[in-house]
Order: structure tokens, then C-alpha cells, then sequence
């Protein structure tokens, strides 16, 4: 069913008199707005065009006629009103309360915004009007204090002055409602919910509220030692976020003296507008970590026959077990030599360097990129294509990701090349090729400002993906419906109109139940059935079989929830599904996918304002590393390498033959290298299997197997303890290069700093091996790789760095000089090969492996809003690992009671595939029966436990559930063990 839009009504306007300048607007602007189109200035302090108005400073008052001023911020413009700015009495007025203000400011030698950034709006006042704190005659107050309970944030109460900037950051732009006021008269002051320290209150230290504050309440504290500073004595560098795939545009602040980044802030652009999470605005100091590697290494002959070096990831629980834990080579001692430590061996959350770096020496660039070369090639001769393969990086810029599958490709002849994608959205991308014809989203995240209804699905966005969740808060205020859909009550719930926690692994039933629902009450859209779509008879057969009576049983889900989803789903008249990994990371995530696509196409609700897919993206460039065909089915932009005409056009391109077979995904590689005439030499970039893989145990297993194994990265990895050569690479910061958001918007990431001692941005390094190999590359800069991508990419036709500017570009963009790019897709057609969508029914299957008397409980695995992926980054980060430093598993209270646990006790966790031990977190979040556990911690590695059991067309393996039990531990174990704790 299909709304039918009213015609747009004439805008009524006004014209007013400001300062001699006459100005037409529309009815209902403030006076301060008109005045910024006639170019006059009005001071304020408590407004900023990105709030609501609530003119509380007064210091923007104006003279309208009337019997006292106007506050220009709120008060709207008439017809014919006459408005004068900058009268004397205005004048006055505004001298005598930046006195008053001022009384009470602490002296400007001490104000803690003038002896950073140097913003402080009052003190600008100040001095205009020739008021200063110390000649005042006003008397000071008694004090009302400071709080430095947040790691990154001081909160000085003496230095607010009530302008409420940071209650609307907090709420109007942010959605997290922490900020309000306390007290009464004097006392009053801002409150972190029910007057408590801020670091202790439910703030998730965005920095919004800093961003917003105009004196020095709240600031920023220094990180790392280095000094925060004006901006004008910095070097500001615009760039792009490098964790999640909104990719938030920002600027860092540069201290050329002491070669680090000062401060970041958020900067404008279409989609983040500004703002900025955690990890944005206080994340990026893992760059500067000592643990940075700045040499190339290779593994020194007593390290043979290799495994694992670390007492955490050979497995050991103490120091005096064997080499090989349960899963590595057993064979070549279990210490460095001098090594007299014993007993109990308690892990920190990073690689002990001690413990690994005396198995590798140093080498020059040149033995250890010549060793490279030798080996692969060695091991491609003895046993061709299918013994070499690849892993890329999500979070490498599109340049990256496409020189490391060409040469994968045309250097190896293989297509055995893949990345995190597989791990997160690889389902999402299948159905969404077989369905729509395209990978990538449909529409922005910032398009749910125009719709009526959002299914928000198998997502927690306000951890995962938190700038874009402000929209969605924000789009929910304006009265846009909210359905969520989880089996956690995540934050998300809470702004919710309706939340269904359905049991895991039931999506598809309910989805074909909604379906079932839609169509029984006639909220099909026929039209665009009949002239957009294939195969509804089949589909509408399928989910007739599924009544909300069915599915309820099912899901655990009433029936009369699921007929209220439908119904709101159904008469909206515009709807988007975003979803995440909640979806996609099941042995059912492909059929999950289809069905959403389903839910939108059999509605209508694709290829307009307000409607589509958009599956939320996990990494910085997840989407532009699949783009830029960084997985073994697809060339770049998604064309099939088993397709001869499409092969042809390469073979073309890069001058050489290609493999006309598919290529083994992340989970089959793994599984090849254990089997004879598998994988045998390997390079990875950027990739963390040890953690980020499932079934930790076989991973061991499969990197000591591996005859050759070449790691690039920035740290000293759980991966790189089975390297034969370890390469130093740049981070994110160290380099320039695209890459692409999960709204199809390509950004340009800009260098901020240099490469610490010798390492190398990773294109060069690529570059440098293929070379050796053979290969003629001569690429002298990114922007080149870039052109030759656009040239192979439909999708990125007509983009290039000359005209992405600052804020990048969505593609495809057909005027990319002028145009920001396309928001819609399909509104005339889809990217099929007949321009339908492809309607794919899916029966409900269970999950591969369910609970039992042994293990009772369904783990969910999935990120913290502090921490990113295997943690290499924000674990390295001072005020994210301050924030969230320890591992836990989230539990309902019966369940933990049920084992006599109590809230922050430590517990065993066990599987079929292995052991881990933390502490518990009592969780009203979790449903009975379920538990959660973040993967991002190495001393208690969620995937040690998860099962390598795949969907079968997307290749994606189960992360979302495997069955598990919780155990209390006695005194005697209240110590953190190691990654494993293995079942052998």
C-alpha cells in the first residue's frame, strides 16, 4: 500500500525591518536567522543553530518596539516589525550581564577553556565590553565544584553559566538524555543523570556536550601528556574516522613540536553533520603506541617448527605447559631462553612483546621483502594457484584493498583472496546481489529523518554504529515509528515504539509471519508487485504457512506483537529496514537477509524518500574493500570472476590470465590449510584471524600448519606469533587514500603524521612484493591506484580525488562536480539483470547447534561501544581501555542465580570447543536463557567458543549462536586465565 502525498501548500512569508535592512522569510523564522541573511551579527551564548532555541542567556535580546527586548534566538519575525540589533540600552543590557556572568568565571589564567583552545565565548564578550573578572565589583560566589571523574572530560561547575548548550548537544543532537539541572539558586548546576560524577553516570563520553559548551565548564583533557592547545598554533588535517562505517568526517589537531595529535573535533558534512562517538572524537592515540612495529622481522631458526610463542595463545593456562597448547606444534620448548618464570601466568589484554620478540630478529626491508617473494613463489610452483591465499583489511583504504586482490590475482593466479566482510556482512551481500542485483545499501542512514516507519534488526546502532543511532533518536522525536527487533533489550529498545525480543535464531519465521500478516489485510502494494518484482506467487505460498499463532511458538513472540508489526508496517507509507550483524551472522543469515528484502519489495517500500535496505556496515571500509573486490566471487564492483565475458574484460585490463573459478572464503581457507594439498603460504594484511575467526582452537591449529605466513600490521598480533616474516605497516592516520561509508559515500583520508621508524604505507609495501614477483607496477600514488579502480568500477564512475573535497561523495554520482551523489536507489529499476527484484522465499531452519543438560545457555557475541574488533586498536587507546577494560559475560539475574553468581564475580565459560574465564555482569538486557560476551578481549576470546559452522551461501559463520554453559569459579580461580583455557 502506497501513501498519496498532499500537494505542497504555498510557504506563507514575512517581510521585517533589521537594522535598515529589509528581509523576506518565511513565516515563522527567528530574528536571529533573518539577521544572518542581512549580514548582521547577534551575540548569543546559549544558542547554536543545530538546537532548539530556549533563548536562556538573553544576551541575543533586540529591540522590536515592544515593551521590553526580544530574545532574537526564539522570537519569530512579523510583518512589518521594525528590529534594531545594537542600540545603547542593548548595548548596556548586554555589558551588565557578561558582568554578572563574569563574577563568578574562575580568573582567565586559570579558566580551563582560555589555557587550552582558547574558545571561550563569555571571555570574547568580556573583552568587547571591557569587563574583566578581577576589576568586577560583583561579588564572587562560594564555589560550586569541579569533576574529573571522566577519563577525557573535566567538568568545571564554576565556569557554566546555565546556558543549557550542553543539555540540547546531549539530547537534541546526541539522543542520550544524561545531561539536565540540578540544585536550586546558587547551587544550581548541570547534572549527569540523578546528580551523579560524570564518569560514573550512564554518559558515553561522546564529547558532544564539549563540542557544544561555550566557556570552560567542559573541556577536554589532555591525552597521553601531550597539551591541548589553540587551534591556530595547530596543524588542522580534515580526514575521516578510521573505526565504524559511518565514517564521521573530523579534523585532528596537529602538534608538529611534539609529533602528535592534540585534540579531534567533529566537522560538517552531509551525513555526521558533526558529530562524533567515543572512539572518533577520543580514540586515535593507539597510533603513538610504543608498541608500534617499526621494523621488518623475520622468525629466527630456533623458532622452528613453528607455532605459537605466547603462553596466551599456545593455550597454556600457567607457564609450565607445553609450547603447543592443545592446538600448536608441541615440538621446540615452551620459553625464550633465561625465562625462570612459573606458576599461574596472568594475561594483560595485548601481546607480551617480551614473551614473542626474542623468536624474531630485525631485517632491512630488502632481505625481508626478497624472503617474501621467494617463499610464494617457491610454494606457487610446488603447489600452483590453490596454495596461495590472501586476507585483506576492512580497514585499509579502497586503494589498498584493490592492489592486494590484484595481486592475489594476477600475481598468484588465484582467487583465494577475502576479508572481515565474510565475518560480518558476507550474507548480507549475497541476498542482496541475488536480490536487488547490488551490495551495497539502497539508502542513507540519514534518510530516516523522511520516513514513517524503521525496522531497526539484529543491530545494537548505540554501540556499534552511534552517530548514526543519533539519527535514528532524533528521527523517532519528530514522530517517526521505531520497531526493534533483537533478542537483546539493547539501549536502542529504549527508544523504541515497539521492541519484540524474539529468540535467537528464529528471523526467519517472524519475518515470513509479518509477511503472512501484510499480505492476509490487502497492505501488499500490487502495483509495484506486479511491475518491480519476480516470484510472489512463491513467496506469498511460503509465508502462508506461517500465522503469528506459528511464528509465536517459534519465536517466543505473541501473536498479537507480530499482527501490531505488521499492521504499522503496513500502513506506512514509507519504511526502511537497517540491520546488522544480528541478521547476517547465522548459518540462516542469507535466507534472514531475504527475508527483509521481501518485507520492503511485496510493500513498495524501495526506491523512494524514506524506504529501503540498508544493511549497517561494521568496518571503516568494509564497504569500499567488497567494492573494491576484495572477496574471492567478485572482481571489483561486483562481477563475477566466474563469468567469461566479465573475466575477458579483466584479463584486458591487467594484462594477464585469471583464475575462472571462485576462490575459498575466510572459514574455507582455514579449513584447507588443514587438509592435504590445501593452502600452504599465506599474506595477510591487516586481518586478526586468531581472534576475529570462530573456533579459535582450529585456527591455532591451521596458522602452525601453514608452511609460509607473511602478517602486515601495526602491532605485534595473536596472528603474527605464527609469521615467518612480519611486516611494519601505517595506520589509518600514516597515510592517504579512500574509503567508502556504509552509506556508498567515498571520503578521502588525509596523512596526518609519518610512519614511525621504518614502517611503510601498506600500498607501497604491496607494490614493492609484487615487483619481486614479477609484476610491472608503477604506481606513484594513490590517487593513481584510484583512477585505475574508477575506470573498472561502474559504481565509482565519474568520481576522482580532484572532486570528492571534504565531505566525499555518494555514488553513483553522474555530476559529481556539482551533485553530492545518489541518496535512493532503484526508483526506477533494480540492478538485476531484468530490473526486478528477486523475491527468494526461505523456510525457518534452527541454528546447528542448540542448547543441552550440558549446555544450557545461547551465546551471543558482538561489540562494546569503546572497543573495536580484536582490540589491537582501542585496547592501545588511553581513554577507551579506561572506559571498558575488562572482559564480561552479561547474564539475566535467574540465570546467574541459578549458578550462585553474583554480579562481578568471576565465572568459567565453556563450549563444545573450549574454555574461557571472566567476570559476570548481571544484565536485565539478556533474555533467560541467554548470554552475551564481547569479542574483543584476548585473555577471555568469545570466539574460542563459537562454532565454524557457515550459511551455506554467504560463507559467514554462526557468531550469533552456539550453546554454552556458566560456572561459578571458587576463590582459588579469581584470576584472569589465558585466551584459551582449552579443551583439547
Amino acid at each position: 500500500m502506497t501513501s498519496v502525498q498532499d500537494p505542497p501548500t504555498a510557504v506563507r512569508t514575512v517581510t521585517a525591518e533589521i537594522d535598515g535592512h529589509s528581509v523576506t522569510v518565511p513565516e515563522g523564522t527567528s530574528i536571529y536567522d533573518a539577521a544572518k541573511q542581512v549580514g548582521v551579527d547577534i551575540p548569543v551564548l546559549c544558542h547554536d543553530e543545530r538546537y532548539d532555541p530556549v533563548g536562556v542567556c538573553r544576551m541575543c535580546v533586540v529591540d522590536t518596539g515592544g515593551r521590553v527586548f526580544a530574545a532574537a534566538c526564539v522570537r519569530p519575525c512579523e510583518d512589518n516589525m521594525e528590529v534594531k540589533t545594537s542600540t545603547p540600552e542593548l548595548e548596556r543590557s548586554r555589558a551588565t550581564l557578561t558582568e554578572l556572568l563574569m563574577a563568578d568565571q574562575p580568573p582567565r589564567a586559570e579558566d580551563p577553556k582560555d589555557t587550552t583552545t582558547r574558545d571561550n565565548l563569555l571571555l570574547d564578550l568580556a573583552d568587547g565590553f571591557g569587563v574583566a573578572r578581577e576589576t568586577t565589583e560583583l561579588p564572587c560566589g562560594s564555589g560550586r565544584g569541579t569533576d574529573s571523574s571522566n577519563p577525557v572530560i573535566d567538568v568545571n561547575h564554576d565556569a557554566c553559566i546555565l546556558c543549557d548548550r550542553c543539555v540540547r548537544a546531549c539530547d537534541d543532537i546526541q539522543g542520550n538524555d544524561v545531561i539536565g539541572r540540578s540544585g536550586k539558586g546558587y547551587s544550581t548546576r548541570i547534572a549527569f543523570d540523578l546528580n551523579d560524577p560524570m564518569g560514573a553516570s550512564s554518559c558515553v563520553t561522546c564529547g558532544e556536550c564539549v563540542q557544544a559548551c561555550p566557556t570552560g565548564a567542559l573541556t577536554n583533557k589532555p591525552i597521553r601528556g601531550i597539551p591541548i592547545r589553540p587551534r591556530e598554533e595547530l596543524d588542522a588535517v580534515d580526514s575521516v574516522c578510521p573505526y565504524c562505517g559511518v565514517g564521521c568526517a573530523l579534523t585532528y589537531y596537529v602538534d608538529r613540536e611534539r609529533g602528535a595529535i592534540s585534540f579531534a573535533e567533529g566537522r560538517d558534512q552531509p551525513g555526521s553533520q558533526s558529530r562524533l562517538c567515543v572512539k572518533g572524537r577520543y580514540g586515535w592515540d593507539y597510533s603513538a603506541s610504543p608498541q608500534r612495529l617499526t621494523t621488518p622481522l623475520i622468525r629466527i631458526d630456533t623458532a622452528y617448527p613453528k607455532g605459537p610463542l605466547s603462553a596466551d595463545v599456545r593455550g597454556d593456562s600457567d607457564n609450565d605447559r607445553g609450547r603447543g597448547g592443545s592446538g600448536g606444534n608441541r615440538s621446540g620448548g615452551g620459553r625464550k631462553p633465561g625465562d625462570k618464570r612459573g606458576g599461574k601466568h596472568k594475561p594483560g589484554g595485548l601481546v607480551d612483546y617480551d614473551e614473542v620478540m626474542p623468536y624474531f630478529r630485525e631485517a632491512t626491508w630488502e632481505e625481508a621483502l626478497d624472503l617474501i617473494a621467494r617463499r610464494l613463489r617457491e610454494i606457487h610452483a610446488e603447489g600452483g594457484p590453490g596454495a596461495i591465499a590472501g586476507f585483506g583489511s576492512a580497514k585499509c583504504s579502497n586503494e589498498e584493498a584493490y592492489l592486494f586482490q590484484k595481486l592475489i590475482r594476477t600475481g598468484f593466479g588465484t582467487n583465494n583472496i577475502d576479508h572481515c566482510t565474510r565475518l560480518c556482512h558476507a550474507s548480507s551481500v549475497a541476498a542482496l546481489f541475488e536480490g536487488v542485483g547490488s551490495g551495497a545499501v539502497s539508502t542513507t542512514y540519514g534518510d530516516v529523518a523522511n520516513a514513517d516507519v524503521v525496522i531497526i534488526t539484529g543491530s545494537n546502532p548505540t554501540a556499534n554504529h552511534p552517530v548514526a543511532s543519533s539519527f535514528f533518536k532524533q528521527a523517532r522525536r519528530r514522530g517517526t515509528k521505531i520497531i526493534y527487533i533483537d533478542p537483546r533489550a539493547s539501549t536502542v529498545a529504549e527508544h523504541a515504539d515497539i521492541f519484540v525480543q524474539l529468540k535467537p535464531g528464529t528471523d526467519v519465521a517472524f519475518y515470513n509471519s509479518i509477511m503472512h500478516e501484510v499480505i492476509r489485510l490487502g497492505m501488499i502494494d500490487r502495483e509495484f508487485i506486479a511491475s518491480r518484482t519476480s516470484n510472489y506467487d512463491e513467496l506469498a505460498r511460503t509465508v502462508a504457512d506461517y500465522p503469528p499463532e506459528r511464528a509465536a511458538q517459534i519465536t517466543g513472540v505473541d501473536a498479537d506483537t507480530i499482527r501490531e508489526v505488521a499492521r504499522l508496517w503496513g500502513e506506512a507509507g514509507a519504511g526502511v529496514v537497517y540491520w546488522g550483524m544480528g541478521i547476517s551472522q547465522h548459518t540462516t543469515g542469507t535466507d534472514n537477509a531475504r527475508c527483509l528484502i521481501a518485507l520492503c519489495s511485496i510493500t513498495g517500500n524501495v526506491g523512494r524518500p524514506g524506504t529501503g535496505l540498508h544493511p549497517l556496515r561494521g568496518q571503516n571500509n568494509v564497504q569500499g574493500a567488497s567494492d573494491a573486490g576484495l572477496i574471492p566471487m567478485f572482481y571489483p564492483d561486483y562481477q563475477g570472476v566466474d563469468i567469461d565475458a566479465t573475466r575477458r574484460h579483466f584479463e584486458e585490463a591487467w594484462g594477464t590470465t585469471l583464475d575462472p573459478n571462485r576462490g575459498l572464503t575466510v572459514t574455507e581457507i582455514i579449513k584447507s590449510v588443514l587438509q592435504p594439498g590445501g593452502v600452504r603460504g599465506m599474506y595477510m594484511l591487516g586481518e586478526n584471524p586468531f581472534l576475529s575467526d570462530p573456533n579459535i582452537n582450529k585456527v591455532r591449529k591451521a596458522l602452525s600448519a601453514l608452511d609460509f605466513l607473511v602478517v602486515q600490521d601495526i602491532f605485534l598480533t595473536e596472528t603474527a606469533e605464527f609469521a615467518d616474516v612480519i611486516l611494519p605497516a601505517s595506520s589509518y592516520l600514516e597515510k592517504n587514500g579512500t574509503y567508502t561509508n556504509t552509506d556508498r559515500r567515498v571520503q578521502l583520508g588525509r596523512k596526518v603524521m609519518d610512519p614511525p621508524g621504518q614502517a611503510r604505507p601498506d600500498w607501497e609495501i604491496v607494490q614493492d612484493i609484487a615487483r619481486r614477483i614479477g609484476l610491472n607496477w608503477t604506481y606513484e600514488s594513490p590517487s593513481e591506484v584510484f583512477d585505475e579502480m574508477v575506470e573498472l568500477m561502474p559504481s565509482y564512475k565519474n568520481l576522482s580525488y580532484g572532486n570528492l573535497g571534504l565531505s566525499g561523495k555518494l555514488y553513483p554520482n553522474d555530476d559529481p562536480e556539482h551533485s553530492d551523489g545518489t541518496i535512493v536507489m532503484f526508483d526506477e529499476k533494480f540492478n538485476t539483470d531484468d530490473g526486478l527484484a528477486h523475491l527468494v522465499p526461505a523456510q525457518w531452519l534452527p541454528p546447528r547447534e542448540l542448547p543441552d543438560a550440558d549446555y544450557p545457555l545461547v551465546l551471543n557475541t558482538g561489540r562494546l561501544l569503546e572497543h573495536w574488533h580484536t582490540g589491537s586498536m582501542t585496547r592501545r587507546s588511553y581513554a577507551l581501555d579506561a572506559i571498558s577494560p575488562v572482559a564480561e559475560v552479561y547474564m539475566h539475574p535467574k540465570d546467574a542465580a541459578d549458578r550462585g553468581v553474583a554480579h562481578g564475580e568471576m565465572v568459567r565459560v565453556r563450549s563444545r570447543r573450549g574454555t574461557i574465564e571472566l567476570l559476570v555482569r548481571i544484565s536485565h538486557r539478556e533474555q533467560l536463557g541467554n548470554c552475551f560476551i564481547p569479542f574483543h578481549f584476548r585473555e577471555a576470546a568469545a570466539n574460542l567458543l563459537t562454532i565454524d559452522e557457515v550459511d551455506p551461501v554467504g560463507k559467514i559463520p554462526e557468531f550469533k549462536f552456539c550453546a554454552v554453559q556458566v560456572e561459578a569459579l571458587g576463590a582459588a580461580h579469581a584470576e584472569t586465565t589465558s585466551i584459551a583455557g582449552v579443551r583439547a
